[in-house]
C-alpha cells in the first residue's frame, strides 16, 4: 500500500474536515450516527447516537472482543476476538461477518487505516480452548484480583516475549506482514507521515516506532524513569506532539515529533485511553481507579477539569460524530458513559450488561481507539 506523504497527509485532514461539515450541514444538531461497542462477554452492541439506546447486537463467533475498528466507507467493522485468535470482519449493514482472519494468540488493539488494518497479538503464547469454570477467578487472585498488584483483571499477555502488530490488508482479507514489538504491546499510533507505526509495550516500559513498509525497527525509547507501564498513545492533530499514558506512573508522557520525551503531567490512578479532541485544543485522559475522564489544556497541559465517572475500568472512550458529547466504556460498571463535551459533565449512562472493553462510532470520531 502506498503510504500517504506529508501533503496528501494535510489532504486527507483537509477532506475530513470538509465530510464532517457536510454532516453539520445536513443537520447533525443531535448526536447522529451509531456507535459500536466490544463486549468482553458477549458481541459488539449497537447503540443509535439520536437516542443513545443499545438497538442491537453483532455476534463475533468467539468469545472476548476487544480492539475494534472502522473503515472508511462505514461498511466494515474489524474486531479482534481472543478466543478465537483472529479478527472477525462485520458487515455493518447485515451485521454478518465477511471474513475471519487468523492472526495469532490474544488479539488485542486494533487500528485501521485505509485499506489496512494494524493488530496486536501475543505470538508466542498458545492457543487453546477456552478456560474451564473458575479458571480466570484463579488466575485474577495469582495475581492479585482486580485492583491488585498487577492492576489488569484480564489480561493475559505473555510478559517476556515480544508481541507483534499484524498488518492486514483488508481488501485481500489476509496478513501481509507482522511487525515485531515489544513485550506486552498494547496501543497502536501512526507517525505524521503515516509511514511509520509507534506502539507501546508495557512489560518492558518501552516506545517503539517502526518501518511500516519493512517493519524494521526504527527507534526505541525507554520511558521507565518517567513512570511504568505504558498504555495509551495519541499523536496531536497538528503531527507535532505524542502523549503516552503511563499506567503506573499515574502520568501521561509528552514526546516531540521524533518521539524525545519533553515532560511528565500528573493524573489520577491508572490512566489509559487518549485522546485529542479535533482542533487539538483539550486533551482527554480516562483515568480507571480514579474513575474519571480528566481533561487538559492541549498546548500547555495545564488540567482544565476532572470529571467524575462514578463506574469502574473505564478504559476507551470515543467523541460522538458532532463532538458534542462523549461515550465511556466502563467495564466493570457495565454501562457507557455519556459525558456533554462542552459542559463536562454526566449526562446519562447507557447499560451494557456484557463488560464493555472498547467503543468507535461511525461516522468515525476522535477517540482512544480511532479518529476521523
Amino acid at each position: 500500500m502506498k503510504m500517504m506523504t506529508p501533503p496528501m497527509f494535510a489532504a486527507r485532514s483537509l477532506w475530513s474536515a470538509a465530510l464532517f461539515s457536510m454532516f453539520a450541514g445536513a443537520g447533525l444538531a443531535q448526536a447522529q450516527g451509531t456507535a459500536y461497542v466490544s463486549n468482553q462477554e458477549g458481541g459488539i452492541s449497537i447503540i443509535d447516537l439520536a437516542k443513545m439506546q443499545v438497538t442491537g447486537e453483532y455476534a463475533v463467533g468467539g468469545k472476548v472482543p476487544r480492539g475494534l475498528g472502522v473503515t472508511d466507507d462505514g461498511k466494515t467493522l474489524v474486531v479482534a476476538v481472543r478466543e478465537t485468535g483472529d479478527v472477525a470482519l462485520i458487515d455493518t449493514a447485515s451485521g454478518k461477518i465477511i471474513k475471519r482472519v487468523r492472526i495469532g494468540k490474544n488479539p488485542e488493539f486494533v487500528r485501521v487505516r485505509g485499506d489496512m488494518a494494524f493488530v496486536s497479538f501475543e505470538p508466542t503464547s498458545k492457543l487453546g480452548p477456552p478456560p474451564k469454570p473458575g479458571a480466570e477467578k484463579k488466575e485474577e487472585k495469582k495475581e492479585g484480583g482486580k485492583d491488585g498488584a498487577h492492576g489488569h483483571d484480564d489480561d493475559d499477555d505473555d510478559d517476556k516475549e515480544p508481541a507483534q502488530v499484524a498488518v492486514v490488508d483488508l481488501k485481500a482479507g489476509k496478513v501481509v506482514r507482522n511487525i515485531v514489538g515489544g513485550p506486552e504491546t498494547e496501543g497502536i499510533e501512526f507517525s505524521p507521515d503515516g509511514k511509520s507505526l509507534v506502539v507501546t509495550n508495557e512489560a518492558d516500559n518501552t516506545l517503539t516506532l517502526h518501518d511500516i513498509k519493512s517493519g524494521k525497527l526504527v527507534k526505541k525509547v525507554d520511558v521507565e524513569k518517567y513512570g511504568a507501564r505504558p498504555r495509551g498513545i495519541k499523536l496531536s492533530p497538528d503531527g507535532k506532539t505524542y502523549i503516552a499514558t503511563l499506567e503506573f506512573g499515574n502520568n501521561f508522557l509528552v514526546l516531540d515529533d521524533k518521539l524525545t520525551p519533553i515532560k511528565t503531567v500528573a493524573t489520577g490512578q491508572t490512566p489509559y485511553g487518549v485522546a485529542f479532541d479535533r482542533k487539538g485544543e483539550r486533551l482527554y485522559v480516562a483515568t480507571a481507579r480514579a474513575q474519571a475522564l480528566e481533561v487538559f489544556d492541549g498546548k500547555t497541559f495545564a488540567k482544565i477539569k476532572d470529571v467524575p465517572l462514578a463506574a469502574e475500568r473505564c478504559w476507551h472512550f470515543t467523541f460522538t460524530p458532532d463532538e458534542k458529547q462523549i461515550l465511556v466504556a466502563c467495564g466493570r460498571s457495565n454501562q457507557l458513559v455519556v459525558v456533554d463535551a462542552a459542559k463536562l459533565e454526566v449526562t446519562a449512562r447507557i447499560e451494557d450488561k456484557k463488560l464493555p472493553w472498547g467503543v468507535v462510532t461511525w461516522p468515525r470520531a476522535m477517540g482512544s481507539l480511532d479518529q476521523p
